[in-house]
């Protein structure tokens, strides 16, 4: 749908949409829980948070160009921060909040930032610890002002907001005058890329960057004032950023912070989202819960519910290829969605027009699954570097297994070695004080993705694998790690899969399994156990996975199929360095922690 009014810069966005629906008209712009109930803030209250911040930023010195860091959960005040610092013509350096006090040191000092927001006193106290190795550091605001602790340059955001007022008082159209300062050339923001290797790069993103994505999205999607959209990807993450806030604040909507990812079913049927981004992980954990409550039913309900998703994935292929659907299916997919269908949905607020996911990749059979049901989730695809996003699927034009087409404006090709290359507004402007990973990562204007892919017959863009993934068998043969590792994670005793197999002389895996439905399983065979450690080494339980393998990898090539693995008594997690931020398992890293367990699965078998 087309945006309300043109705007060039992020700023110029806040004004227009606060001047739409704001001027008294008590719209709600933002949702949040407190306590036990949803409270709305309107765009007029938006505005006026954001300008006493803004200003109250420019009386602790903050100018055109400097950084200023925020580490916090999604909230509003995330919003405010964020907007007052990109009204100033500053310049927003957002972290991870799971990120450790050594990381946040390295990202302070790299991005030189004169400040920082924190949410509360579990950031705050990370802060304090590395503060005194951080000279570009001025001043520390905490959002929430009982977690404020007496120190030099820590502020509370109420206290900034109120020295803005004191400040607005002299300066009444400071606020409004800076916003038509930013130019759309202008730096909007550093995000650091966790990377699964090296040290985190800042990606410098221009307010044209940003902006054109948005545009983008709206060619793409019809999104208007009606929406309300349920956000719970992390705010820091460009996916969220773009996509959950800029994207839905420019359309008018709603924008309902969840709770935490564990409450995202319980926030689904108190929102009633219309919209929502999300992640593969998301659609894993709702299939893996629909599947474990279909299973305690009885066998005739079980029957409905098989005949009635095998019958709307019938119905969703004729659809696609027919004018007209035929009466008997018709009446019969009628029948399926007031027994099956429309269950399914109500368990996402039964409101909810599409789903996207981004991130990683979804699996055909996840996307197949839900589309049944009538739940629609739109893949695309990008990097933190194209702002992020660089080709999408879309309502009426989609295919599962793929990312979609190129995004309105941006120019995809594929190089000779397969990488797929990316040109248009949305690409960075570079790495922040890193001119030849720069040099590395644009060539010509291209973006070198570093994923490798096709295009199929219809242009609908098809990703193997990451480049540095791709792995070669000591027989020769290539392996795409990624597809097979998404086969295996569809079965329901599989939580995480690594697969191994570079210069090997055949493929070998690291498997995490699904602890609930193990248990389930060793309850169910009378198999005893203390805790998770013990019940992996049971030969049931290899032989259980043994069996779930074969059945998967039936299609595979004989090179391609996975002769031995091990099974994992804890999952790999953020906390203990395994995953990435955005939840890409570190390969190298995880290889080599565990390579003890992998030399024994090779052992007597590879000279």
């Amino acid at each position: 749908m087309p945006i309300i009014k043109d705007f060039k810069t992020i700023p110029q966005l806040f004004k227009i949409i606060t001047l739409e629906f704001g001027k008294g008209k008590k719209r709600p712009a933002l949702k949040t829980k407190v306590g036990e109930f949803w409270k709305e803030i309107t765009y007029d209250e938006v505005y006026q948070n954001t300008e006493d911040l803004a200003l109250g930023l420019t009386s602790l010195g903050v100018r055109r160009g400097d950084r200023v860091a925020i580490i916090s959960e999604n909230r509003p005040e995330w919003v405010y921060a964020d907007m007052a610092i990109l009204n100033l013509g500053a310049v927003d350096v957002p972290l991870y909040p799971i990120s450790t006090s050594e990381m946040i040191e390295y990202i302070i000092n790299d991005s030189e930032s004169v400040g920082i927001f924190v949410s509360n006193k579990f950031q705050l106290n990370k802060i304090l610890k590395v503060i005194n190795n951080c000279k570009s550091l001025k001043f520390i605001i905490v959002m929430n002002h009982e977690d404020k602790t007496s120190g030099k340059n820590v502020y509370s955001l109420q206290e900034v907001q109120e020295k803005g007022k004191s400040f607005k008082s002299e300066n009444p159209n400071l606020f409004l005058d800076n916003v038509d300062l930013a130019g759309e050339d202008d730096l909007c923001t550093i995000i650091y890329t966790s990377g699964t290797t090296g040290e985190p790069k800042g990606v410098m993103l221009t307010h044209k960057n940003i902006v054109s994505n948005i545009k983008g999205a709206h060619e793409v999607f019809d999104i208007d004032q009606n929406d309300v959209f349920l956000s719970f990807l992390p705010l820091c993450h460009i996916f969220e950023r773009m996509g959950g806030y800029y994207t839905a604040f420019s359309s008018g909507g709603i924008i309902c912070y969840a709770e935490s990812i564990e409450k995202i079913a319980q926030n689904m049927l108190e929102i009633k989202p219309t919209i929502m981004t999300a992640v593969p992980r998301l659609f894993e954990r709702m299939y893996s819960r629909i599947r474990k409550n279909v299973e305690t039913q009885s066998p005739a309900k079980q029957k409905i519910f098989n005949w009635a998703i095998e019958l709307g994935k019938e119905y969703q292929a004729v659809k696609k290829t027919e004018q007209h659907i035929p009466i008997g299916l018709a009446l019969k997919h009628k029948l399926a969605d007031k027994l099956v269908y429309s269950k399914l949905r109500e368990r996402t607020g039964g409101k909810l027009r599409f789903f996207i996911s981004g991130g990683a990749a979804l699996s055909r059979e996840l996307g197949q699954f839900f589309e049944a049901a009538g739940i629609i989730v739109i893949e695309g695809y990008g990097l933190t570097e194209s702002s992020p996003v660089i080709a999408v699927n879309r309502l009426n034009d989609y295919k599962f297994g793929t990312v979609g087409k190129p995004l309105p404006g941006v120019e995809i090709k594929i190089a000779k070695d397969g990488e797929i290359l990316a040109y248009g507004p949305n690409i960075m402007k570079g790495y922040f004080k890193k001119k030849k990973e720069t040099e590395e990562a644009i060539k010509d204007g291209w973006l070198h993705t570093g994923d490798i892919g096709v295009f199929d017959a219809e242009g609908f863009l098809i990703i193997t694998d990451r480049k540095k993934h791709l792995f070669k068998t000591s027989g020769g043969k290539y392996i795409a790690p990624t597809p097979i590792e998404n086969m295996f994670l569809a079965s329901k005793y599989i939580d995480q899969f690594v697969l191994i197999g570079d210069r090997r002389m055949f493929l070998s895996a690291l498997i995490v399994p699904d602890f609930e439905a193990l248990k389930e399983y060793a309850d169910a065979n009378r198999i005893p156990y203390k805790d998770e450690k013990e019940l992996v080494k049971f030969k049931q339980i290899y032989e259980l996975l043994d069996n779930e393998l074969n059945q998967f990898q039936k299609k595979l090539a004989s090179f391609e199929r996975v002769r031995k693995f091990a099974i994992l008594d804890k999952p790999f997690t953020i906390e203990n360095g395994e995953l990435t931020p955005s939840l890409k398992i570190k390969r190298k890293l995880v290889e080599e922690r565990y390579k003890d367990l992998i030399e024994d699965m090779y052992k007597g078998l590879e000279g």
